[in-house]
């Protein structure tokens, strides 16, 4: 009688290996889609948060080598409201292409 644990030398590690696999499916179809998605969590806001400080810092950068650049031409006071007029033209002008482009797609 093969499913009497004492006529039956193999029953303990087929016992075992049937609740290893019961173990590993009801793992593999919940913690690792918790695990995937939590890592794409984690690593979606930390390339958000890097990337924002990688914009900040070339907006501060651009905006001090425009008043290096304008300096010689006029003094530090205006050469920093030069700086900035040019600069937010410039991210004006991003936002008004950007405005125009967000109905591209869809067709009314």
């Amino acid at each position: 009688m093969p499913g009497n644990p004492l006529t039956d030398p193999n029953w303990a590690a087929d016992t075992t290996d049937t609740v290893v696999r019961f173990v590993d499916g009801v793992k593999s179809k919940t913690t690792k889609p918790a695990v995937l998605a939590a890592r794409g969590l984690v690593f979606g806001l930390l390339a958000a948060f890097l990337g924002l400080f990688a914009v900040v810092l070339l907006l501060i950068g651009l905006t001090r080598g425009l008043q290096a650049a304008i300096e010689p031409l006029t003094n530090h006071g205006r050469s920093v409201y030069i700086s900035y007029f040019i600069v937010g033209g410039l991210l004006s002008i991003v936002g008004l292409f950007l405005f125009k482009k967000r109905n591209a797609g869809t067709s009314s």
